[in-house]
């Protein structure tokens, strides 16, 4: 199915300017579905000036739908629906007498043509199906106006506001939340059920009709700090405003759309929904993320103070063999370290490993200072990891790079390079070096060295990959690890 973009970008005439206001619409225009109790199809002309394409569709969470399939993609060609033609044309609102049949389903058809800086750009087609038509309540005629003022400001070029008030999908309240009337003075001249219980959580003793909104809202819920404008001034229904309100262990997001069709101020519209539990879960989100990294960090400070403790012990063995076992020992507790030290300053339980791998790349170059000149390099990149990759990975890098120093490389030094190439769900990484190369009759899979012992366990029983170790073309040692990896779900 193509994307609003491609369709405007390869079939139409219209600008970046003009995109940019159609995917606001898009955005903001369930709005005017749930209001009508009707579908929504966009369409836009077509270069050549034959016809209309469908780029978007939008079904009403307040009644049935009346297109079970989707219109998106559909070619129209120009005078098959002279109600399209003459909305956008005439530039305003066309509503035809008689209803459609789709389906055995009678659907009343509207045009409503979408202006952008004076022009018309698209045209919406509203459809509503028929079907179950009854007196409708005092809720379905307030909808209903609020619907077709609505539909006036697209007409008219004034809805989505271009103001950037947007506070994110997150708990922004719809139609069904709660819906508040209100007149010219900021008073609310309605109500729905759902937007009274809101109010009621808020701590609302008296009805909510015949308030005014801003100082019923001031007086429930005060703000914390202070504001630019009064509350009540904020929410008297002349400006785009979208805000939360707290009070009476209750969180309310309020949303207020001004009706000013032909740039007169007749009142507003007003939604409200109660997000009380959604803020409560994403404060025990945050404290859960913040005790996560808490116990990260305190791990990274424990394993550092078993380094440091070993480094002391080494300084007191007088065996060469007994200094070199626990100085191997600091080095691997230091590797699982850096680890948990990253852990501690994210938000979810992963790893961007390229900056544990130049760390570990770094540790080993220090070591090795001493002795020799080693100079160690990395390409590729391993992209984000999983805590229970990457901690094991980490391991299996410092032994293979120690290793690749202490025993691929003589006391003239050399170079180190680690390659990472992730692709198709797996992790090819290599350590390769210009050294000695492997002594006569080597053999991995046999040889009783504990840091090979530590690499093939972590390898092939903790990652469930593959190791070879073999010699490097042109001299040195190769080592590749071939590792299944999966990209971490975002938190």
């Amino acid at each position: 199915m193509p994307s609003l973009n491609d369709v405007v970008q390869r079939h139409t005439d219209l600008s970046e300017a003009d995109l940019d206001w159609l995917h606001a619409l898009i955005a903001d225009w369930q709005l005017l579905a749930d209001l009508s109790f009707a579908d929504l199809v966009l369409w836009v002309p077509d270069r050549d000036g034959d016809g209309y394409r469908a780029v978007a569709q939008m079904r009403p969470t307040t009644g049935p739908t009346a297109y079970v399939e989707d219109l998106v993609g559909t070619y129209l060609v120009k005078g098959r629906r002279p109600l399209i033609d003459t909305a956008y044309t005439e530039g305003r609102i066309r509503r035809e007498g008689d209803p459609e049949w789709w389906d055995d389903v009678p659907v009343r058809v509207e045009a409503i043509p979408v202006r952008h800086e004076g022009q018309v750009i698209a045209v919406i087609g509203r459809h509503t199906n028929l079907i179950a038509v009854r007196t409708p309540s005092r809720l379905e005629l307030s909808y209903l106006e609020c619907g077709s003022q609505l539909a006036t400001l697209i007409t008219e070029g004034r809805f989505p506001h271009s103001t950037r008030t947007d506070m994110g999908r997150r708990g922004a309240p719809r139609v069904g939340d709660g819906l508040i009337r209100l007149d010219a003075d900021g008073v609310a001249v309605y109500a729905s059920p759902n937007a009274v219980s809101a109010y009621r959580r808020l701590g609302l003793a008296a009805d909510l009709v015949g308030e005014h909104l801003g100082k019923a809202t001031a007086t429930l819920a005060p703000p914390p700090g202070a504001r630019d404008e009064p509350l009540e001034d904020v929410l008297g229904g002349k400006q785009h405003v979208r805000t939360e309100i707290e009070g009476n262990g209750a969180v309310m997001t309020l949303r207020i759309i001004p009706l000013d069709p032909g740039g007169q101020h007749v009142g507003a519209l007003a939604l409200c929904r109660d997000v009380t539990e959604v803020r409560r879960r994403e404060r025990e989100l945050l404290t859960k993320d913040a005790t996560i990294r808490e116990i990260h960090h305190r791990v990274k400070n424990n394993l550092q103070t078993v380094a440091a403790l070993l480094r002391l012990q080494a300084r007191r063995i007088a065996s060469p063999q007994g200094r070199a076992a626990l100085d191997e020992a600091v080095r691997r507790v230091g590797s699982i370290a850096i680890v948990h030290e990253t852990l501690s300053q994210t938000v979810d339980d992963t790893v961007a490993f390229d900056d544990v791998a130049d760390r570990l790349l770094a540790m080993v170059s220090e070591v090795a200072a001493t002795t020799s000149d080693v100079r160690a390099t990395r390409e590729g990149t391993f992209g984000i990891l999983g805590a229970e990759t990457a901690t094991p990975l980490a391991m299996t890098l410092t032994e293979v790079l120690q290793n690749a120093v202490e025993h691929g490389l003589d006391r003239r030094g050399g170079a180190v390079l680690l390659t990472a190439e992730r692709s198709d769900g797996r992790l090819l990484v290599t350590v390769e070096d210009d050294g000695v190369g492997l002594p006569a009759g080597f053999d991995a899979a046999t040889t009783g060295n504990l840091g090979l012992q530590i690499v093939r366990t972590l390898v092939v029983g903790e990652l469930a990959g593959t190791l070879d170790i073999g010699p490097r073309g042109g001299g040195g040692t190769r080592v590749v690890l071939d590792l299944p990896v999966v990209v971490p779900a975002p938190s």
